[in-house]
This record gives C-alpha cells, structure tokens and sequence, in this order.
C-alpha cells in the first residue's frame, strides 16, 4: 500500500470516527450504534489531478440553490482546468462572500451523482499554501470528494453545485452514495 493510500485510509477511518460517536454528527443519534462506516470508492491515484488555476481577479457572485432554504450567495474565485482520461475538463472555485478564510469551494456533480453518490452532487474543498495566482498548478484530488451533510440528514440545508461544475464525466472516486 503507498503512502498516498494509507494517509486516505487513515482520514477515512477518521471520519468514520467522527460520524459515529461525535456529538455534531450528522447521523442521528439513534442510528449511530449500527453505522458501520461510510461507503468509498478504492483510492485511485488517476483521480488526483494537476489543474491550472485562473484567477477572476474581480469575483462574480453566484445564487446557489440549497436543498431546504433559500438560496446562499457565493463569489466564484477562481476556475480549473484540467484533463482527466484525456478529456479537458474545468471546474469553478468560490468562497462564501464575505469569507475571510483560505478555503475553496468546489461542489460537482458528474455521472455517478444519483447512482453510485449523493443524488444532489459532492464537494472537495481545497486549502491553498498561499493565494493563488494565474497559472498556478493545483492538485484536485476527488479521493476527497464527499457528500454533504444533508446526504445523511434533513436537518442540514446544503448548497447545490451550480450547473457550470456538472461534469459530463464519470468520477468514481471519494464517498459513495450513502446507505441509511
């Protein structure tokens, strides 16, 4: 097994942890002594993908639907382009608009959603070293990809990916579609 494969193992096994006993799990509470652990893909390393970074430099907002409430308004930050089984492929990137924070959202769909995954999509969310700049190469690694919480729970109002980050491509790779 690599290194790559152990690390994911282990934040899976992680998570898993953190699903079953934590109190802000999104599992509810009665059904956390049966869950057995979430479903995923076999890690993959074709899945890991090198992207080139454009920066939008003067960010446009973006209404996305939510799953039980109104709409939540992000900025698309920036967009990644990458090739994935020879085929090119981009992506946006936002961040909440008045975030402070590093963090880059990425919500997907692709042609397992509603089959083997969520039924509403998944997200990665990408932590950058430093900003990103035009040209920048990034590692998107939908190992990663999860669902949100709403998957496992109502009471949770999760953004939907925009049409844009449909992706006409199957992605078999992170958290399969969960068992409840």
């Amino acid at each position: 097994m690599s290194n790559y494969t152990e690390r994911l193992e282990a934040n899976r096994a992680e998570k898993d942890e953190f699903f079953a006993e934590h109190p802000q799990s999104p599992i509810a509470p009665e059904h956390r002594d049966s869950f057995e652990g979430l479903d995923y893909f076999e890690p993959d390393e074709d899945y890991r993908v090198e992207a080139t970074v454009r920066v939008h430099d003067d960010p446009e907002p973006v209404e996305m639907e939510t799953t039980a409430s109104a709409p939540v308004r992000y900025l698309r930050v920036v967009t990644f382009e990458f090739e994935l089984d020879g085929e090119e492929y981009t992506l946006a990137g936002y961040q909440q608009e008045h975030d402070e924070g590093d963090t880059i959202f990425v919500p997907f769909r692709d042609k397992t959603t509603g089959q083997q995954t969520y039924h509403e999509g998944r997200y990665i969310e990408l932590e950058p070293e430093e900003d990103l700049e035009d040209g920048d190469t990034v590692t998107i690694d939908f190992n990663l990809a999860y669902s949100p919480f709403c998957a496992y729970s109502e009471t949770f109002s999760c953004p939907l990916p925009p049409e844009e980050n449909w992706l006409e491509t199957t992605i078999e790779a992170g958290e399969k579609a969960p068992d409840l």
